[in-house]
């Protein structure tokens, strides 16, 4: 048996030592324990019969200790925090102590005196004898089952570096820069009295720490906003890249795992697929992070007294959590809160027991304090594969706010808080009633008679080209509460988040169309605006100072006809409401030419007109190839006003242009459980398959997509969709806690529908009813950011990399195509040579032979043999740099000469130059402009030599850690 020194029997022999048991045993100040190890899963002990001693390191709580000894009055009535004890003390000082104060006639006041003086002795600042007999001690046990290893993975192991912290960390950088230059100053400056702190102190360091920190930190990033979950999920990330973080690369399998601990505080769920899975995580609902850094997720208490589920609340953090049972949130309770069954199923740690009520500790809060916000929008999550739900947690980020808004027919309950939480609704501070509502304000009177003006955002553009519009909810004598949504938002449908549409679905094949996922659509969607999206796109106009003087934002544009200015004010910025298309003005700006020798009349003219005769070219701000629309807004910056502008820029003109995208072929769709694909047809409504009642399917999905992708969670979403509709309600089904097969069958029956959700339908081009029946219902489809509109491209004459001479790739560069190995394995295939060869010389690197095809091209003339591409030369270069000598010879054993690019152009030679004089000034502007739009020559891709300034294509640029790519 174990008795404490006061003789309070502490365990029985052959009893089971628990946390409780070896807690007490410790503060009682016994330091060795011989036990027999045990395996314990659940109700089931196993024994070992090996015996092992357990020694402690003589450490105890001084006010547990000292309350067995003079009674926890007079133990609470010393000041422990005064006497400098704030943790556990050594116990062979502390029982000297109380031997001492038990002789003196006030105990309390011996004790508070001794405790100070002693303080040195009772905490140790460095390793005891007892320390490391403990820590051997430890390692035995280990061997036979006693104790545990620490997991560098669990969430009681790792914190999080708060956006304060970090900074705190930059900051302490500037500020050691800035205390060392101080330091120096001082010691240099000759007259220290006479000195002005501004001579001293440079605060330059600081500033630039700050400005590094939020200008280029790998975790500083851009807000992700095409809706308003995706900014919530964003503002809620967690990252274990970016500085004093993992890389990618180091990352093991371990890290991106998903531990135990994880629960209720990091969702298991949501991460981007690709090279960040696992390493970017999100924040699940109720965690919140505490004081030190460490994830914390609420628990009810259970009372073991009263045997009831009591109503409060504790946080706990992952190492705290480890010592309890848990109970699971849906556990039936009675009216008192006493649990029904007579076994509760349990967590502990990672493993799940049925256990006895009694040994129950907690319970969880909800079944969705598992996952994070956007799975929790998931209705019937749990009968999704994880990898789906994971795409489909993701794909809502990606919705795009259409012009007429749905909330969906079958939510999760969570639709309304997270509309409320995103802050895109305008919600009413103070209750009162409404006095005034327009479009772009609300006024509230206030109960105490003051009156509230929120004003509402109109067609704003988000950081992703979406349109962000607040439209009022309320009328005028409404009645408002504190806290009530008075205007909905983008993607909000009466203070709920409505990120996409319900519309009627049908699971069946249709001639092919909706093969690999592809999307059969009724022509109704695009006439009726039910999938429209306003997008609006930001273009910018710099005018800056040159070497050769400074640029100027004019209407007076060289060799403009005047009907491309008609839409320009007379500052040469195009008019609000003007529509615009590809290649049309914005905003006219020219730029001064490198000055030449001047003739005697041009010397003349100079004399007579003035300045006013310089050479100025064309370098105005055009709508690029393939977009258009509606200019909504412009913003002009000026010096003057006092404006933050960057150095060198004199003016800054941005442009809004808003555009109407209905849904087209190549749009990619989405439904919320990862079954995602893209537009393939738009069939006109008659043709579509129809139901007995004659209402055409909106779309059609491919039956293939459900089975091998086990997201089943879609067909009971159709099938409760359909019977909601027809009963003409909404319906809530919470994650892990919602309906299930016997419910949605039971809402058939109510809805008086056949049972297994099929239905006849009927061809809508001969008017025959298909083979078999088909699974009908209505489900919630959003339209994606991935719209082709923005993907389509094509290149005409455009710009090329300085060092290959190959056309530059990607959309924002107006590159072309790249034709790699794999491709010309194709065309060696069919033996298709002639192609093969103009692909890899005149269409890409052989520069003497595309300006002599651009000339044969413009003369009408036959194309000539290609000439020798260019990184033919770059390989030869490279061989002769490493000492061989390459030599290239004809077929007539002769040695040939390889024309450099250097060489002085052959006299014949088509130039960016010379072109002017072939064509005739006229044509050859009208080239330019064609050819390379703003992304040529005035977007500084090429200057205005015709070199390549910016070398890198779009597409080879990597995301910044954290901003998700769609990995495809």
């Amino acid at each position: 048996d174990i008795i404490a020194s006061d003789g309070e029997v502490l365990a029985l022999a052959d009893e089971i030592i628990t946390a409780e048991s070896a807690e007490a045993i410790q503060q009682a100040g016994i330091n060795t324990v011989d036990v027999f190890p045990i395996h314990r899963i659940g109700d089931s002990v196993t024994q070992f019969d090996r015996q092992l001693r357990i020694v402690g390191n003589e450490r105890v709580n001084a006010a547990k200790f000292l309350a067995r000894f003079f009674g926890a009055e007079t133990a609470d009535a010393i000041d422990y925090a005064a006497a400098g004890i704030t943790e556990s003390v050594y116990t062979p000082v502390l029982r000297e102590i109380v031997e001492e104060a038990q002789e003196a006639d006030d105990p309390a006041v011996s004790l508070q005196q001794q405790l100070t003086a002693r303080r040195q002795e009772l905490v140790p600042h460095n390793l005891t004898l007892h320390d490391i007999l403990a820590v051997i001690s430890y390692y035995i046990g280990l061997e036979y089952g006693v104790g545990e290893r620490d997991d560098i993975d669990h969430l009681g192991n790792r914190r999080i570096r708060s956006v304060g912290e970090l900074l705190q960390n930059q900051m302490r950088i500037g500020f050691s820069r800035m205390d060392r230059v101080v330091r120096e100053r001082m010691q240099t400056i000759p007259d220290i009295k006479a000195a002005a702190p501004k001579d001293i102190v440079n605060t330059r360091p600081i500033s630039a720490a700050i400005k590094e920190f939020f200008g280029s930190s790998q975790l500083s990033q851009f807000l992700d906003q095409p809706n308003p979950l995706a900014e919530m999920t964003h503002k809620r990330r967690l990252s274990a890249l970016g500085p004093g973080g993992l890389s990618r690369e180091r990352a093991n399998f371990e890290v991106r795992d998903v531990h135990s601990s994880h629960y209720g505080r990091m969702c298991p769920i949501e991460t981007p697929e690709g090279p960040n899975i696992g390493l970017i995580n999100s924040l699940a609902t109720y965690a919140r992070v505490n004081r030190y850094g460490f994830l914390e997720t609420p628990y009810r208490v259970y009372d073991k007294e009263a045997g009831i589920v009591t109503g409060e609340i504790r946080y706990l953090t992952a190492d705290e959590e480890d010592r309890y049972n848990i109970a699971q949130a849906n556990e039936p309770l009675d009216d008192q809160g006493r649990f029904i069954g007579k076994k509760i199923s349990c967590r502990y740690r990672d493993e799940f027991f049925e256990l006895d009520p009694d040994r129950v500790d907690l319970m969880d809060v909800s079944p969705k304090q598992l996952v994070s916000v956007a799975t929790s929008l998931i209705p019937f999550l749990g009968n999704d594969d994880a990898n789906r739900a994971l795409m489909g947690s993701n794909m809502q980020r990606q919705a795009v706010p259409l012009i007429t808004t749905e909330s969906p027919v079958i939510g999760t309950g969570m639709e309304h808080r997270a509309a409320k939480d995103s802050g895109v609704c305008v919600i009413a501070a103070r209750s009162g009633r409404v006095e005034h509502v327009a479009g772009d304000q609300i006024r509230v009177r206030a109960d105490d008679q003051t009156t509230d003006t929120y004003k509402l955002r109109k067609y704003d553009r988000s950081n992703q080209g979406t349109c962000i519009n607040q439209r009022p909810l309320v009328s005028v004598g409404d009645r408002v509460e504190t806290g009530e949504i008075i205007a909905d938002g983008p993607s909000t449908d009466q203070g709920e988040l409505a990120l996409g549409r319900n519309v009627l679905i049908g699971f069946m094949m249709w001639e092919g169309y909706n093969f690999e996922d592809a999307i059969l659509l009724n022509e109704r969607l695009v006439r009726d605006d039910v999938y429209t999206s306003i997008h609006i796109t930001e273009y910018e106009c710099e005018a800056r100072d040159t070497k050769l003087g400074p640029e100027e934002i004019t209407r007076e544009i060289p060799n403009v006809a005047d009907d491309a200015l008609r839409d320009l004010d007379e500052e040469g910025v195009v008019r609000i409401g003007a529509e615009v298309r590809a290649g049309d003005i914005l905003v006219g700006k020219v730029t001064p030419k490198g000055e030449t020798e001047l003739t005697p009349e041009e010397r003349l003219y100079r004399a007579i007109f003035g300045e006013k005769i310089r050479e100025v070219r064309d370098t105005s701000v055009r709508v690029p190839h393939g977009e258009s629309g509606v200019v909504v807004d412009i913003k002009t910056f000026t010096r003057e006003n006092d404006e933050q502008l960057k150095h060198g820029v004199t003016k800054l003109v941005r442009v809004y242009v808003a555009q109407k995208r209905k849904i087209s072929v190549g749009d990619k769709m989405a439904g919320r459980h990862g079954n995602k694909g893209v537009v393939s047809k738009i069939l006109p409504e008659e043709d579509m398959p129809f139901l007995p009642d004659g209402t055409p399917l909106d779309i059609v999905l491919n039956p293939l997509g459900v089975p091998s992708r086990m997201n089943v969670g879609q067909l009971l979403e159709l099938h409760l969709g359909a019977a909601a509709d027809k009963l003409g309600y909404k319906i809530a089904t919470p994650v892990f806690d919602g309906a299930d097969e016997q419910n949605v069958v039971e809402a058939f029956k109510e809805a008086g529908m056949e049972t297994d959700g099929k239905t006849i339908l009927y061809d809508g081009r001969t008017g025959e009813p298909f083979e078999n029946r088909v699974t009908v219902g209505i489900m919630y489809y959003l339209k994606l950011l991935h719209l082709v509109d923005d993907k389509i491209h094509a290149r005409s004459i455009g710009p090329y990399s300085l060092v290959t001479q190959q056309p530059l790739g990607g959309k924002a560069q107006f590159g072309g195509q790249r034709f790699g190995e794999m491709e010309v394995w194709a065309l060696e295939a069919y033996g298709a040579a002639y192609t093969l060869q103009e692909i890899l010389t005149v269409k890409s690197d052989d520069i003497w032979g595309r300006t002599k095809t651009y000339e044969a091209i413009v003369k009408g003339e036959n194309i000539p043999e290609p000439g020798v591409p260019e990184a033919f030369k770059v390989l030869v270069k490279e061989l002769q740099s490493l000492s061989l000598d390459v030599h290239i010879l004809s077929e007539e054993n002769e040695e040939m000469d390889i024309p450099d690019s250097s060489d002085v152009e052959d006299e014949e030679t088509v130039t960016s130059r010379t072109l002017l004089t072939m064509l005739g000034e006229e044509t050859a502007r009208e080239t330019e402009e064609e050819s390379f739009g703003e992304k040529g020559f005035t977007d500084g891709v090429l200057d205005d030599e015709g070199a390549v300034v910016s070398d890198q294509s779009e597409d080879e640029k990597e995301p910044a850690d954290g901003q998700d790519e769609d990995q495809e």
